[in-house]
């Protein structure tokens, strides 16, 4: 039986040609380190320069939002409607003198932008979030028009193209955790009986129109991964049996790799609930990928869990996914990829506080893996004390807005 560090060291050719020259990716993760016109910054090129020497062989950017008017949260990265690629050289030339592949998230956040960003937000439908605490936060948004569905699309296609000729080497649509992608694939926030909607086919018909336009601009050589719920585990909404039609016409569709999440705001799986027998395995969404293997011969990356080498290479060596997506931990360890390579008994951590209360431990894990990210940006280590954050508890619990911007920018 291969060792661990021989299965995960071992290169990935992807259905365009690229190839990806181990089996560790850094997920992504919102980094808030756009400067206040929303454009990259020289800390940003240098967390990158640090995870691209920590040996992952890919990594995907964070949030880079294909609308400046659209911002899921202050000082995300974005492309403007007449964009200047050399603005994201520096940012695409950090993984230089390395293997490492430098792929960016396109996104859109729909309904999930805040109050203090945007008064009405855009979305399929004019549907507020149901949870009254989260509510405080975001407000009801603007169902969209034909037109603007179509320019948010041609926006998408254009970002694309921008990231690409600045040196970037892939990119990832976010169509997961109720973004807009999301919000079009949800039978609870797409509520439309047009053409964009009213029937799983209609609902699916954005995200497989983003995708077509996206490889128009970028070409047939550039990887395009999609980030995809298995579901949104709420009652009504996007279930597993829709997210699986939606893996069989993506792999039609030609995407490189899909990348499985779940949850959303509201039921945030992806901030680490999942089934015993799943978390038993080390990954959250291990069974749906099983199931998705079945249906499609796209790589699979699963993104969530993993702790072990011996986890990693288990999920490996079931044929269930192909690529080990680890997010937080690498925060905590930027060098913990080139450890697993080197056959280290590494552990994955994502150490925070945790509180007991699930709005406040929400808060405090971004919060910490933020200011964590943040110093690793500035040439800092990792500040393993966490006092400094806890009193984001009382603001969590009693003022959700107001945490939320104090976690947030």
């Amino acid at each position: 039986m291969s060792e661990p560090k021989e299965l995960l060291a071992e290169p990935l050719t992807l259905r365009c040609g690229a190839i990806l020259p181990n089996r560790l990716a850094k997920a992504a993760l919102s980094e808030q380190l756009g400067d206040r016109r929303n454009r990259p910054t020289p800390e940003l090129a240098e967390l990158y320069r640090t995870w691209s020497r920590g040996g992952a062989g890919t990594l995907i950017t964070g949030n880079v939002m294909v609308d400046p008017t659209a911002l899921g949260e202050p000082r995300n990265v974005a492309i403007p409607g007449e964009p200047d690629p050399a603005e994201f050289k520096s940012w695409a030339r950090s993984a230089d003198g390395t293997e490492t592949g430098l792929w960016v998230q396109l996104n859109h956040p729909g309904r999930q932008s805040p109050r203090f960003l945007s008064r009405q937000p855009v979305a399929p439908s004019a549907v507020p979030f149901g949870d009254r605490g989260i509510r405080s936060v975001f407000a009801t948004p603007r169902a969209l028009t034909g037109d603007e569905i179509e320019a948010i699309i041609e926006r998408f296609g254009v970002a694309a193209r921008t990231v690409v000729e600045a040196g970037f080497t892939g990119v990832q649509i976010h169509g997961a955790h109720g973004y807009l992608v999301s919000q079009f694939l949800s039978p609870l926030t797409n509520q439309r009986t047009d053409g964009w909607g009213g029937d799983a086919r209609r609902r699916r018909r954005f995200l497989l129109e983003v995708v077509a336009r996206v490889r128009a601009e970028v070409g047939d050589a550039v990887p395009i991964a999609v980030k995809l719920n298995s579901a949104d585990f709420q009652r009504g909404g996007f279930s597993e049996e829709e997210s699986l039609a939606v893996v069989r016409e993506l792999g039609e569709a030609g995407i490189d790799l899909l990348e499985v999440s779940g949850g959303t705001y509201e039921k945030a799986a992806m901030m680490g609930s999942g089934r015993a027998s799943t978390v038993s395995r080390e990954a959250y969404f291990l069974d749906y990928a099983a199931k998705a293997r079945q249906i499609t011969d796209v790589a699979l990356m699963v993104t969530g869990g993993f702790t072990s080498p011996g986890g990693m290479a288990d999920a490996l060596r079931s044929g269930a996914l192909d690529v080990i997506g680890l997010g937080r931990p690498l925060i905590v360890d930027p060098a913990l990829p080139g450890r697993l390579l080197r056959g280290e008994d590494a552990r994955a951590e994502r150490k925070a506080p945790k509180t007991g209360l699930s709005l406040a431990d929400s808060l405090l894990e971004i919060q910490w893996h933020t200011q964590q990210m943040h110093r690793v940006a500035a040439g800092k280590p990792v500040d393993r004390r966490l006092g400094a954050v806890r009193t984001l508890v009382r603001a969590g619990v009693a003022d959700p807005l107001n945490a939320f911007r104090r976690v947030r920018g």
